[in-house]
């Protein structure tokens, strides 16, 4: 069968990493990490590449619900299967429950790092525009809710690089920096299956995703 994987490019290490141990011939196409920022424009661009499908036999999702942002949107003539997690973070837990002890933490992977519309990004053209202190204020203000910047060790990248890049934004926040290690299995498993009801979506051709559709394994 034909397959077409749609992945987030905060994952493009682990994704492609689980696709070469396996020998996998998936094609896949790339939303970039921006997109998340607003529901609309990531819901667009996902319904965009399923209108594409033809040669197809089945689209797989390596990303989550991503903030029900999936809602509303419409298979065509194959199925599609999504894993049931909010975010990509969770996939590399392996459930949100895994994720729950760590909710104080703003999450970092090498992908989200190399993405141009990270927060670091962000918080360096705030200093261009408002000046240092000003959006000082402002992002350590957006840090409060958080006590530490978690460095995602996949063993997909070299950490040294990310690891040094994380702990210059855990110090310009006062935030604690550490490393937890997490694992490819649940892209394991979407590239595999089988796809069980409770940790995949499965919509089958011809449907629209709705909110009722989106519940999460805990």
């Amino acid at each position: 069968m034909k397959t077409l994987v749609i992945g987030c490019k905060t994952l493009e290490n682990e994704l492609l990493s689980v696709m070469e141990t396996h020998g996998s011939s998936c094609e896949v196409t790339w939303i970039e990490a921006r997109m998340h920022n607003v529901k609309v424009k990531l819901r667009e661009a996902l319904q965009k590449i399923i209108d594409m499908e033809e040669g197809y036999d089945r689209l797989l999702f390596a990303t989550g619900f991503c903030g029900n942002s999936i809602s509303g949107l419409q298979s065509r003539s194959v199925p599609l299967v999504i894993p049931r997690v909010d975010d990509c973070t969770s996939l590399l837990f392996g459930s949100r429950k895994n994720k729950l002890p760590w909710m104080d933490s703003y999450f970092l992977t090498e992908g989200w790092l190399e993405g141009d519309a990270n927060i670091w990004n962000e918080y360096l053209y705030a200093q261009k525009k408002y000046g240092a202190k000003k959006a000082a204020h402002i992002f350590r203000t957006i840090f409060s809710q958080y006590k530490r910047i978690l460095l995602l060790d996949t063993g997909c990248y070299p950490l040294e690089p990310s690891l040094k890049k994380a702990q210059e934004i855990a110090s310009a926040f006062s935030l604690e920096c550490q490393v937890h290690p997490v694992n490819t299995f649940y892209l394991e498993t979407l590239l595999t299956g089988p796809w069980d009801t409770e940790h995949f979506l499965t919509i089958p051709p011809h449907t629209t995703i709705t909110d009722a559709d989106l519940t999460l394994i805990y």
